[in-house]
């Protein structure tokens, strides 16, 4: 499968590898065929009959993942579509998201494929604004984490973009993040600073404390970005004035959205919420056909 020349350009200016979700793609049609054909559509469905395509939503929330269904669509050869509203926009119940004309065996195969990646993509955008707005009118951003689904990590931290939070590290080679276990390791929060800082002196580096004590002990080290995990609203505006602007400050750790706004109120720069991926409900999406 080649993705077509349109489809390319729009998957890199949302900041998607195209060829990531080419092979992604290919992957998954493959899973739902094993090998075989759709017997069920073969056996009912004439080889040359067209339909048309209707996906739509079924509870209101936000959209993240069009543009990988169209991939979906393309890798069946179905070039006859339209995306109707913009990767993050905020929908309604009966909202229709993409129309797609073409073969009927075609659009069935690609049916269940490209309406998982849009319900889990979207729930994960959905979620993540709901965080975003608790928040909203501080100078506190939502965040995510590595708690991802394996190998949709990509996809799943687009969807967080769309809802409007912020990306964390994409892999371990991104960025450093020194946590409890390093500290056991090294012998101590500062020599695991200074072990990272000397192998690596370029890279981004986050160093996460669960004691103020230890919050003073690299931010005298020369930490730029703490993640203070465990901690109470309180404590949190505790280290804001610990920090007085020397680093930033990210906290973490049994947040609920109940107490969202109290913890982006202490004066943290970012809430890190593992939810937003490893625990999004899927937005209900529905495809109806009608024939051409």
């Amino acid at each position: 499968m080649t993705l077509s020349t349109k489809l390319i350009s729009e998957l890199e200016k949302l900041g998607l590898n195209p060829k990531s979700v080419e092979e992604f793609v290919e992957l998954a049609i493959a899973e739902d065929l094993a090998g075989g054909e759709d017997v069920t559509s073969v056996a009912t469905i004439k080889a040359d009959q067209l339909a048309i395509a209707e996906y739509r939503v079924r509870k209101d929330g936000a959209v993240a993942g069009l543009h990988i269904a169209a991939a979906v669509l393309e890798n069946s050869g179905i070039l006859d579509y339209q995306i109707l509203v913009n990767e993050g926009d905020r929908v309604a119940v009966g909202t229709k998201l993409i129309e797609a004309k073409g073969n009927t065996r075609s659009l069935l195969l690609t049916e269940r494929t490209a309406l998982n990646i849009l319900g889990r993509l979207s729930g994960i955008a959905t979620l993540t604004r709901i965080w975003v707005d608790a928040i909203s009118g501080t100078k506190c951003a939502i965040r995510d984490t590595r708690k991802t689904t394996p190998l949709m990590r990509e996809f799943e931290k687009f969807a967080v973009r769309m809802g409007g939070g912020v990306n964390h590290r994409l892999s371990l080679s991104d960025a450093a993040l020194i946590k409890d276990n390093h500290v056991v390791s090294a012998g101590g929060v500062t020599p695991a600073f200074a072990a990272v800082k000397a192998m690596y002196p370029n890279i981004d580096l986050e160093v996460e404390v669960d004691s103020l004590d230890q919050l003073s002990e690299v931010i005298d080290a020369g930490a730029d970005l703490v993640l203070i995990d465990n901690m109470t609203p309180d404590q949190c505006k505790q280290a804001v004035t610990i920090v007085n602007g020397r680093a930033k400050l990210e906290a973490s750790g049994g947040i609920t959205l109940d107490l969202a706004r109290a913890y982006a109120e202490s004066g943290v720069d970012y809430l890190a919420i593992g939810a937003l991926t490893h625990s999004a409900s899927v937005l209900d999406i529905g495809l109806d056909l009608r024939m051409e």
